[in-house]
């Protein structure tokens, strides 16, 4: 569907604008500007305004010309903006390079590429069926650790009480010798605990080769696993699937 919320645009621009403006003031208070924090600052301050969706040139031509009001959301915005720089600058996530730079976003590459869609699932513990924390779960390719799409995604992955028992990844891209090849990968995941016997869970996915480049990701495009399960020592083959 052709959906799209408006205000992700007005935020991403008025959050370049104003980092921008704070590296070409000589940014005394020394604050991390680069591509990461920028687009932690925008989700910081999408995450607190009342979304503005349109389907057609008749919704955008309504937020372009919505007079006080849009002023009055714009300068809402930029207190969100400098609000949300100094808590992100408090709190740099620590897998993605900071160098205090106003760097740009990655680049779209030119070659075709096979494009691997979000893998998610749940564990839980399948004596209590309980959902399980504080377990990592690894995605392996051909045996292999397989790497993610980039900083924001980690592999392994950490179970955490705020997201009891779901995991999540996103696999880099791989090169393809041309477009419109459709490949199989054979994935597994694997979670290794001394409170449980090891999972390995094998399944195979299929990607065909484009030269179009996401850079985001869609609910519509993730792969879902079926609910997987995890026993405490002494049934080790109830964890082999």
């Amino acid at each position: 569907m052709d959906i799209h919320n408006m205000y992700e645009d007005v935020v991403f621009e008025m959050v370049q604008t104003i980092f921008d403006e704070i590296q070409e003031n000589g940014n005394p208070e020394k604050l991390c500007l680069c591509y990461q924090c920028r687009i932690d600052t925008t989700c910081f301050a999408l995450n607190r305004i009342e979304p503005f969706y349109i389907v057609s040139n008749r919704g955008f031509s309504r937020i372009e010309h919505g007079g006080f009001k849009r002023q009055q959301i714009e300068a809402d915005i930029t207190s969100l903006i400098y609000k949300g720089l100094r808590l992100v600058n408090h709190n740099l996530r620590p897998t993605a390079p900071h160098d205090g730079s106003a760097s740009t976003a990655p680049l779209r590459t030119t070659h075709p590429m096979y494009d691997i869609p979000t893998i998610s699932g749940r564990i839980f513990n399948g004596a209590s069926f309980e959902p399980v924390t504080d377990v990592d779960v690894s995605l392996y390719y051909e045996g292999e650790l397989i790497s993610m799409r980039n900083n924001n995604w980690q592999n392994p992955y950490k179970m955490v009480s705020s997201t009891p028992g779901t995991f999540s990844f996103w696999p880099a891209q791989v090169t393809a010798v041309a477009p419109e090849i459709t490949q199989e990968f054979k994935f597994s995941i694997r979670v290794n605990s001394p409170d449980y016997e090891t999972l390995n869970h094998f399944f195979n996915l299929s990607a065909t080769s484009k030269f179009h480049n996401p850079q985001s990701y869609a609910l519509n495009r993730t792969f879902k696993l079926p609910d997987l399960y995890l026993f405490p020592p002494g049934d080790p083959e109830m964890n082999e699937f």
